[in-house]
């Protein structure tokens, strides 16, 4: 494929096809960093919003990340999004690796904190996620502050690139759920 990152495109420009955010060959796809209730400790989704099954992987630094999220057909958006041809919506899309990239952040703290999204910057939507398929996503930070981060977040599912974009969020509290 050829590249070009989100914050690479300009604005006004279709969107590119798009290469990986890091290269996932050395990582072991079937491997667990994180169950789902491992990732509950450090973010507060619960329930139908929990968006995560579970992290694949984690740099040492935790800049970079991978998670998975298998998409079924008992789930509360398949029969109105769209009826006879459920799609998953690209805000659960977005909000699936936003839930990474913010575990990444929050898990370099010494305590869970609560943390808002600020921005989602130059998203594209490349292809359709269907219930059946496994959704790979990926999270590089680009930039953090001791209560703010911007991480590029990218959705795979097999060798498809289904969306992309780049997300700004900031720690707000200290947690007490």
């Amino acid at each position: 494929m050829s590249l070009t990152s989100p914050a690479e495109r300009d604005p006004g420009e279709a969107p590119a096809p798009t290469k990986l955010l890091f290269d996932l060959s050395t990582i072991d796809m079937n491997g667990v960093y994180a169950t789902r209730q491992q990732v509950e400790e450090w973010i507060p989704h619960r329930g139908i919003m929990t968006m995560i099954d579970e992290v694949i992987y984690c740099s040492p630094d935790k800049t970079q990340g991978v998670a998975r999220r298998r998409i079924r057909d008992d789930e509360f958006w398949v029969s109105g999004h769209f009826p006879g041809k459920p799609v998953f919506p690209g805000v659960l899309m977005i909000e699936s690796a936003a839930q990474l990239a913010c575990y990444m952040f929050i898990t370099r703290k010494p305590a869970p904190t609560l943390v808002a999204f600020l921005r989602i910057e130059n998203a594209a939507f490349r292809s359709a996620v269907v219930p059946g398929d496994e959704l790979i996503v990926l999270a590089r930070e680009v930039k953090a502050q001791k209560r703010r981060f911007i991480s590029d977040i990218m959705g795979v599912v097999g060798d498809r690139v289904c969306f992309d974009a780049r997300i700004s969020g900031m720690s707000t509290e200290q947690r007490s759920y």
